[in-house]
């Protein structure tokens, strides 16, 4: 017995020494999985996956385990009618896969796919332990990603460098930002804010970065680390004494200072930096710096040699790594990188679905692109996380695969393309976008969007629904198809989400938002979508009510039918808002009662609606904070770095005058209903109240009492319909501070509240 428990054993050995990383992932997916696909890794010069069938085993083949991961996901969305996002990232395969009758082979020659944007990680990664980003990296695996930017922990790295420079804990709290704020302190924006920074959040973010490095590794990626471009505390002069530029304000937050290159000290404080950064974490084959970003150009800098320092600091921390560097706005400046040798560079074409730089016509084009510059061709799609349906399908495919009659023009750029980059400043938002983007390096010849969504839509469900489809080309053709010369960040802001006022377009002040489709499309959208949930999980009753659904749905149809539908409760909420100012100006009391009221109970119902998915509820994202925290004082340290980062953002200054208040909101459940609905109630009241006043006798009106000296022509504007005034701040704070709690279980049937939401709307 002994002797057979020991073969077994060994036996279970040998197999877990032979399986692939991809098995892992398989297992992942579907315990048991693995046992159904052949995984073959082979050498070769030229990136490729291909399907093929060994039995009664699906083969998937590439020359990477990244590779593969795009083959498996191919093969389980093409022939599986499986679909794997980042709302499902589990599920049951068959018992018998779909068999691959006739191999498929793909190739590229965009062996650089690029994934996140400092700001993802703050946005949305801020308070991710383990299991979170193990599920990442799966996605990434799945959607061909081979150098992901790896910044967590660099916190840990500076630290550690500050306390060698003399600097105390103490000084150090005060330098390094908080969890929820982290990419804004690492891109030099800020200092100290949402901190200071436990202990023990070093300790945890230097192991969770080691955990996600490893397994980076295991799949053949290549990591991309934060190198150093020059930041300081503020105080370095006085404290160090070395020569800096003046650090200013950042939407009213103090800035760290900038290290010139040429002091005669930054080789010193580089290398300390790349010193305790290898210590840490290893040495990585790219390193991402971003000098002089956002910052308006200044004379007294010497571009070429800071450029030409930066990059032998890098140099002498890995002879071979590249330099990863954001093409946005200014940057990279063209004097800065005119004399770095070809290769030593590579550009992040950061908005290329909308403002490329590379060539084509855009409000940013560079007519040399980046010289002789390696660039990735890169998706931005969401600014501050926020939550909403929003694409740019055609000037996607269109910036990709530009017409002929450019091509000639093209040559040189196109010539140093080296991948595509995923550069989304929050995720878990539009996979459609991302799966779409995702296929380009590997689909040779342009299609539409009209074929690609059809072929989406079969994969994603597993099924061919007529209304599904037909829901789906009506959102390709409005909402996700936003037409050049419209530059919005990211989606149509939800008029709930805002700060009420008279004129209440955007909810963010730099959102850039311009209607571009028909809110009644997303109406009609829903409808379909709905009909279509129901033939797909009641076919036997095709003929009964549109509204008769109660089972449960599978999980990518019930999270789309939420999301689309609330998409059509925002659009139709943003008419609701006109009536209402509409009635204030005519002053119709009656009809602005009527109609106010309608608005705060359509915000209401989309707090219940969205509660029925747990991607849509505040307590996901606190919960996830709290959880971070050892002691009392740390979790309401973290819950408070999640509520002020999705609200006012910053202090009073940041939120009333800095620009910021508002930027990450989000349309979730429990904000709707504890934050938003505070706001628009206390705003009609206040509306009403002024409304109600006005019917009663004004004698400040005739210049008596505290308006007895005012002129004919102020007297006359006061009798104008007057904006209220009310602290708006004042509100806002106070729930920042709260400690109530919120779940992260949903709660309700998904389909009768949907179906509550399109009565409501008729």
């Amino acid at each position: 017995m002994k002797r057979l428990l020991l073969s077994l054993f060994w036996l279970a050995a040998l197999q877990l020494l032979h399986a692939t990383p991809i098995d892992g992932l398989l297992e992942r997916i579907d315990p048991g999985a693995s046992k159904k696909f052949k995984i073959e890794k082979v050498n070769s010069a030229t990136d490729f996956f291909e399907l093929d069938q060994a039995g009664r085993r699906v083969v998937v083949r590439g020359n990477t385990w990244v590779n593969i991961g795009v083959g498996l996901n191919w093969y389980l969305k093409y022939y599986a009618g499986i679909h794997l996002s980042w709302n499902q990232m589990k599920t049951k395969l068959p018992e018998v896969l779909p068999a691959v009758t006739t191999p498929e082979r793909h190739e590229t020659n965009l062996t650089l796919r690029y994934d996140f944007n400092y700001c993802t990680f703050s946005y949305s990664m801020a308070f991710w332990d383990w299991q979170r980003w193990q599920q990442e990296i799966d996605w990434m695996v799945l959607h061909g990603v081979n150098m992901p930017l790896a910044i967590v922990g660099e916190e840990c790295v500076w630290r550690n460098m500050l306390l060698k420079l003399g600097y105390s804990e103490e000084e150090i709290g005060k330098f390094i930002a908080g969890p929820a704020f982290l990419a804004w302190w690492a891109m030099n924006n800020l200092e100290g804010w949402g901190g200071p920074l436990p202990l023990s959040w070093y300790a945890r973010q230097e192991q969770l970065q080691k955990q996600i490095l490893n397994r980076m590794k295991e799949l053949d990626m290549h990591p991309v680390l934060p190198g150093y471009c020059g930041m300081v505390p503020h105080d370095a002069r006085q404290r160090l004494g070395l020569n800096v530029s003046d650090a200013g304000l950042w939407n009213g937050f103090q800035r760290p200072a900038n290290l010139n290159p040429t002091d005669g000290r930054f080789d010193e404080i580089a290398a300390l930096y790349y010193d305790e950064l290898t210590r840490l974490f290893g040495k990585a084959d790219y390193y991402s710096m971003d000098p002089f970003h956002e910052s308006a150009d200044d004379a007294s800098i010497d571009y070429a040699e800071a450029g030409r320092k930066l990059m032998a600091a890098m140099k002498r921390a890995n002879p071979k790594a590249v330099w990863v560097v954001q093409g946005w706005t200014e940057n990279p400046r063209p004097a800065m990188t005119e004399p770095m040798k070809a290769g030593d560079l590579l550009v992040l074409d950061l908005f290329s679905e909308c403002r490329p730089m590379f060539g084509v016509p855009s409000i940013w084009c560079r007519p040399e692109g980046y010289g002789q510059h390696h660039w990735l061709f890169c998706l931005l799609e969401n600014f501050g996380a926020n939550v909403g349906l929003h694409g740019r399908m055609d000037q996607l495919l269109n910036n990709f695969y530009p017409p002929k009659s450019q091509l000639s023009n093209l040559k040189s750029q196109l010539s140093n393309l080296k991948g595509i980059g995923f550069t989304m400043e929050g995720s878990e938002n539009n996979p459609i976008m991302f799966e779409l983007m995702s296929e380009l390096p590997w689909r040779e010849e342009k299609f539409t969007k009209e074929e690609w969504v059809r072929s989406y839509v079969k994969a994603r469900y597993g099924t061919d629904d007529e209304q599904l489809q037909q829901a789906w080309q009506l959102l390709a053709q409005t909402i996700y198809n936003c037409p050049v010369g419209n530059n919005q960040q990211g989606p149509h802001e939800s008029i709930f989400c805002g700060r009420p006022s008279l004129n209440n377009f955007q909810a963010s002040s730099w959102s850039k938002m311009k209607n571009y489709y028909d809110p009644q499309s997303t109406l009609r959208a829903a409808r379909l979508f709905l009909e279509g949930c129901n033939h797909t999980t009641n076919s036997a009753e095709a003929n009964s009510s549109l509204f008769t659904l109660h089972s449960s749905l599978p999980n990518n149809l019930e999270y789309d039918l939420v999301d689309i539908t609330r998409q059509a409760m925002a659009d139709q909420a943003r008419i609701q808002y006109q009536h209402t100012i509409a009635d204030y100006k005519a002053f119709d009391l009656e009809a602005f009662k009527k109609d106010s009221q309608r608005f705060l109970e359509m915000l209401l119902l989309q707090d219940e609606l969205l509660g029925t998915r747990r991607e849509f509820r505040l307590g996901h994202w606190t919960q996830a904070a709290i959880n971070c925290g050892e002691t009392p004082a740390e979790k309401s340290l973290y819950e408070w770095n999640a509520r002020v980062q999705i609200t006012t953002w910053g202090n009073r200054y940041c939120a009333d005058t800095g620009g910021l208040r508002d930027y990450a909101h989000k349309e979730w459940q429990g904000l709707l209903r504890d934050f938003y609905y505070v706001r628009w109630k206390t705003y009609f009241d206040a509306l009403l109240a002024q409304m109600e006043a006005q019917t009663r006798p004004q004698p400040e009106l005739l210049g008596a009492g505290p308006n007895a000296n005012k002129t004919a022509s102020e007297l006359f504007a006061l009798a104008l319909p007057q904006e209220v005034k009310i602290d708006w701040y004042a509100i806002e704070e106070p729930w920042t501070l709260q400690k109530n709690a919120y779940t992260a279980e949903p709660e309700g049937d998904v389909v009768e509240v949907v179906r509550k939401v399109l009565e409501f709307l008729k």
